[in-house]
This record gives C-alpha cells, structure tokens and sequence, in this order.
C-alpha cells in the first residue's frame, strides 16, 4: 500500500468524492459553509468527549477508555450502519485496516498523553500532524500562510511552557498527530470507497479489535462495571460515532489540506472543554491564541480553491 507521504496530492481529489469515487457537486459558499459546521461540531464533541475521557480514567485507565470508546463506537455504528463485507477488493481492505489503525493508534496516544500532562497541551502538541500534513499536501503558498498562522496560534496556546511537560506525555502526543495526519489520509480514501459511513464502522471495528487487548491487561473486570459502561458509552458516542462521522462527510467535500487547518481548532475547543468540564482557567494569551486559529481556519475556507476537484 502507499505511504501517506507518497499519496498525499490525490487525497484532495479523493476528499471531494462520494461513494464509490463518485465527485460531489461544488456546492459554493454555502456548502463551504456547512462542511465547516461538520468540522466544527465535530471538535466540539470530540474535546468535550475527551474531556469526560479524563474523569472516567480514573475508574479504567487510559488504555481502558480507548477499549470502552473504542469497542462501544463499533457496535453503535455497526449496529446503524449494517456494512455489507462482500464485494471489495484487497485495496478495500487495507484501506480499512490502515484507517482503523489510525484511529486506535490515534486515541492510544493521546489518552496515553492526556493522563501524564494537561489536556489542552496535549491537543496543542497533537494537532501539529494535521499541520505538518497541511503543508505537505498544499502546492498553493496560500495554505502555508493560513498553516503558519494556525501554528503560531498553537504555539501561543501552549503557553512557552512545553519544557515543562512531562517528556513522556509530549511525546505520545506528537505520536498522536503522526496517526492524525494519517487518519485524514485514509479517512479519505474510505469515504471514496465505502458508501455512507460503512468505511467507518468497519475501520472501527478493527480499531476496536486493536484496542481490546491493552484495555483488558490494564482494567480488566473494571470495564464490566455498569457505572463505567455509561459513562464509556458516552464517550464512544461524543468522542468517536458523532465527529468520526460528520469528519467522514467533511472530508468528502473538502481537500485534505483544508480539512487539516481546520483542525487546529483543536486546541481551542479543547481548552474551552477543560474550562468548562475541567476546571481550567483561560489567560488573555489564550484567548487571543485561539483568535489566531480561528481566523487562520477561516482564511484557509475561503480561499481554498473552486471546482470538482476542491469539493463543496
């Protein structure tokens, strides 16, 4: 199969098609528009997911809510779905076992992450993969600049305080944000060959699969608690079945480049959860850090280019 880094110029057109390679209609501002409501929502129900991720820790461990998130989203989404299995080829499948990978390498880590270090410097280091996939995959110098903003946003955020980190905890989150950049790609890809969200449900079966081992070894019977089973349930719903879906349509209408700015309102979402959830204060730093995001994923939507290959 073929790394990310050698197939990243045909995501953006694989991004804008539908089931089974099919182009979505460019759907001009206003579908520029709700494409970035599916992005938005989706951070919103993911950090606030998260969020709630922290405080069930605790109870599991940080590989035993990867399992419950994990495991759960799979049966709700393939119990909704009902994916067909026949009919695909061998391309199909390794683009499912690649995008599951992904998935269960991505909350690994930054549940691995999140445990040893604040929640928001967690998102704030993970969110450089989707950065770093930006520029690699953008020809157009527009998306550097729209890149670089974000990034000094991300940088702001963190507070010049990273060294201070524990080194461990850093370090799962820039793992994090290599699976991220590969979760875009082949996100992508699903969404072009698998109809709907049967991609995703298979692609989280196969996380979930990955997952069950480490989540067993370190919680064991813990998962089996009725308190704990909610409170997971609620989290593979807001953390995975809700963003993984409405990021899946995304992706469909928009170019990989895109898509991964606009994840660098990430972070800020993210800090807003752990104000909210966490109790974590936000700074006047903060605050405009997470202005420079914003206006740096705005920039990004509207000058991203028109036409069958850029979605809608």
């Amino acid at each position: 199969m073929d790394s990310p880094v050698k197939d990243v110029t045909p995501v953006a057109t694989a991004a804008a098609a539908g089931p089974r390679g099919v182009p979505v209609r460019d759907e001009g501002p206003g579908g520029r528009l709700g494409s970035v409501a599916l992005v938005v929502t989706s951070g919103l129900s993911v950090q606030f997911g998260a969020a709630v991720a922290v405080l069930l820790m605790p109870r599991a461990g940080a590989l035993g809510v990867v399992t419950l998130r994990l495991v759960l989203a799979a049966v709700v989404l393939l119990a909704v779905c009902r994916p067909r299995v026949r009919g695909y080829g061998r391309a199909d499948w390794g683009t499912i076992v690649a995008f599951g990978t992904a998935m269960a390498g991505m909350n690994v880590l930054i549940y691995q992450s999140s445990s040893r270090i604040p929640l928001g410097a967690a998102v704030t280091l993970e969110v450089l993969g989707p950065l770093v996939l930006s520029v690699v995959a953008s020809r157009r110098w527009t998306n550097l600049l729209w890149a670089g903003l974000a990034l000094a946003g991300v940088v702001l955020l963190g507070g010049g305080g990273f060294d201070r980190l524990d080194p461990l905890g850093a370090a799962f989150a820039l793992g994090a944000g290599g699976m991220w950049a590969a979760y875009i790609v082949f996100g992508a890809r699903t969404g072009r060959r698998f109809p709907q969200a049967d991609g995703l449900a298979l692609a989280m079966a196969f996380g979930a699969v990955l997952s069950l081992p480490l989540g067993i070894a370190e919680a064991g019977g813990r998962l089996l608690v009725p308190s704990t089973v909610a409170l997971g349930l609620a989290v593979a719903l807001m953390s995975s079945v809700l963003p993984y879906t409405l990021e899946l349509l995304a992706l469909r209408r928009m170019p990989a480049p895109t898509f991964a700015i606009l994840m660098s309102l990430e972070p800020a979402v993210a800090a807003l959860a752990g104000f909210l959830v966490l109790s974590q204060a936000l700074s006047t730093a903060d605050a405009l850090a997470i202005a420079l995001v914003i206006a740096a994923s705005i920039g990004a939507v509207r000058t991203r280019p028109k036409g069958p290959s850029s979605g809608g």
